[in-house]
């Protein structure tokens, strides 16, 4: 795999390769301020006096919050272009996880995790979007395979970062870690080349608002056709051709999300809690390095090999055989009680219950045109993220009912039903972006 994306590397340009670079980062560092609040929940716990089903109410505020910040955020993109709203994205979350670490109550630790989920939610889109539109056509996948799986990078950072600073300091401290990301905009702004795509559009865009019914004799074929893509509205997506593909592509990241924030969510407290409130009984240092091996060897390859999967078996096939596998582990791993069988199911759902996350980035980018493109994957991916946003509340009060490992079979189910509405998607193998 390292030898491919070196491959992948050495075939483009220095400004696709910032672009690359860019998008990877802020979606590493989404994740890494992200899942902090999952890595210290149970300390948090103990803290404010929280229950299994307030915690998992929390991570439910931030992940609704995600779902508007992502439909928020594709708007944005779309008018000032991907740059500047990847930016701001990233300033969003890295500030809220700094004041995080303020709350002194569960009030105000809601309110700061529910700004935090806006700019969780509108990084993906347009890190995604940015790295679409200067792609070439052949390469796409990989690159957004190789970007998605920056997750667990950050994942893994987070897990590393938590483990040492809860044994010098407490969960506040680590929280503050969180302003860090903040720091990478100043690159971006620096380095980073906006979208070409974007700027004609976008020129396109302003000369007929300058100059209404003017028909420029200059423009090549191509340009006329974007120029008919700026009367596209946001409603298009809801009108055939697309419709049944943006309700497919709705559900079945409704269904993955709903299986991957309910069991990535729980699990760090599941491998936590004493065994005697449904958990593991690990300590700080057990759950660490179990976390940071499910996320590096597990979520890692997963998130990187979907790319490469799809360009062999195809977008809609690689959908379906990643969810699937990842509804008939995860139950196994629910029932497993050795560190040894917890260490390798957990890796291996790591790998399929998170590697079909790529595909969403690749299959939206190649299903919807220019003009609104980073709405329609902010509506398919953040929309599903609201839907799904009930998930750690369920498996919370699920898992404080009956326990943690039985309410990971609702996660399975969920996978298997994303893998059922994944044979209604669209295959776009090949696909000239519009």
């Amino acid at each position: 795999m390292a030898t491919s994306v070196t491959s992948v590397l050495s075939q483009i340009t220095p400004g696709q390769r910032r672009t690359l670079v860019a998008a990877a980062l802020g979606w590493m560092l989404d994740s890494f301020d992200a899942m902090l609040y999952a890595l210290v929940l149970t300390y948090i716990m103990r803290d404010l006096g929280m229950s299994k089903a307030t915690s998992g109410l929390l991570y439910t505020l931030t992940l609704l919050a995600s779902g508007i910040g992502g439909v928020l955020f594709g708007f944005i993109a779309d008018r000032i272009g991907r740059k500047r709203a990847l930016m701001l994205s990233i300033l969003t979350y890295s500030i809220c996880s700094f004041a995080s670490g303020l709350a002194t109550s569960v009030l105000m630790l809601a309110v700061f995790r529910f700004i935090l989920g806006l700019g969780m939610g509108g990084e993906w889109n347009t890190g995604a979007t940015l790295v679409a539109e200067t792609w070439p056509t052949e390469l796409r996948a990989k690159a957004i395979s190789i970007v998605q799986s920056s997750w667990a990078i950050g994942y893994a950072f987070a897990a590393l970062v938590a483990g040492i600073v809860l044994h010098y300091a407490d969960w506040r401290m680590v929280f503050f870690v969180g302003i860090l990301p903040a720091l990478v905009t100043l690159w971006i702004q620096s380095s980073v080349p906006e979208s070409r795509m974007w700027e004609e559009q976008h020129r396109l865009s302003e000369k007929r608002s300058s100059h209404p019914g003017m028909v420029p004799g200059s423009l090549n074929v191509e340009h006329t056709s974007r120029r008919g893509q700026e009367d596209a509205s946001f409603a298009q997506i809801f009108r055939p051709p697309y419709l049944k593909k943006t309700l497919a592509l709705l559900f079945v990241n409704f269904f993955g999300m709903f299986a991957w924030w309910g069991l990535f969510t729980w699990i760090p407290p599941y491998l936590s809690l004493p065994v005697s409130q449904g958990g593991r009984g690990f300590g700080v240092m057990g759950t660490t390095t179990l976390l940071i091996v499910l996320n590096l060897a597990g979520m890692f390859p997963g998130y990187a090999s979907f790319g490469w999967v799809a360009d062999r078996l195809g977008r809609r096939k690689s959908f379906i055989v990643y969810t699937f596998m990842a509804s008939l582990l995860v139950p196994l791993y629910a029932i497993a009680r050795q560190p040894a069988a917890l260490l390798v199911l957990g890796t291996v759902v790591a790998f399929f219950g998170t590697g079909f996350f790529s595909g969403s980035g690749i299959i939206g980018s190649e299903i919807f045109p220019t003009a609104v493109r980073a709405r329609a994957l902010g509506f398919t991916y953040n929309g599903a993220r609201t839907m799904s946003s009930i998930a750690p509340y369920v498996i919370g009060r699920v898992g404080q009912a009956k326990g943690l490992g039985w309410a990971f079979y609702l996660c399975a189910i969920s996978f298997l039903f994303a893998s059922l509405v994944a044979t209604q998607l669209p295959e776009t193998k090949g696909k000239q972006l519009e």
